[in-house]
């Protein structure tokens, strides 16, 4: 693991497994080798491509957030429901890592440096391309269900416990914004 991915993501400490962390943050090292946005860029550009000029909150606030927020809420599920929902944490923490890793091949940059949707990402959204990431570096199946469900797309088809909670962590702490960008 490079210490470039674990400064982005400190919490890939909360991975018990030490194989599914090194896949996992391995997962991030090929995002970004193979896309044109730097650690720098992530830490600054706006977490969605909706956003109007106004928006100060950045691609990794936010998707740190949806991690803290899935974990908090998994916790809290165990705590009340314990043996009735069991829920993998480590799972539940990879997929929620990895949920947007996609965007890293999704997003281009102008010539001012402000994020757009570029050619590959017009042709394959996010979840996809962060799928086909991850399966390049050995994650399991029931963690690239999370990344392949964690939007739109997974309306289709039945989550897992853990896509259910990343879903719902990535979208309360997205919705509010689109609301007020509206």
């Amino acid at each position: 693991m490079t210490n470039e991915v674990l400064t982005l993501w400190p919490e890939l400490m909360w991975i018990a497994d030490e194989d599914l962390r090194e896949k996992t943050a391995r997962t991030w090292e090929l995002a970004l080798e193979r896309s044109i946005l730097t650690p720098a860029d992530l830490e600054r550009i706006p977490f969605t491509l909706l956003a109007g000029p106004d928006m100060q909150v950045s691609f990794m606030a936010h998707k740190r957030c949806v991690v803290h927020v899935a974990r908090e809420s998994a916790l809290k599920m165990i705590e009340f429901f314990g043996s009735d929902m069991p829920i993998d944490m480590d799972v539940l923490i990879a997929g929620a890592i990895l949920a947007d890793v996609g965007k890293l091949l999704e997003y281009e940059l102008d010539e001012n440096g402000k994020s757009f949707q570029g050619s590959y990402g017009r042709y394959l959204r996010h979840p996809f391309s962060g799928v086909s990431l991850a399966e390049q570096c050995d994650v399991p199946p029931s963690v690239c269900h999370i990344i392949a469900t964690h939007a739109g797309e997974g309306n289709m088809v039945k989550r897992t416990v853990e896509a259910y909670i990343v879903h719902h962590a990535d979208f309360m702490t997205f919705e509010p914004f689109r609301e007020r960008l509206k």
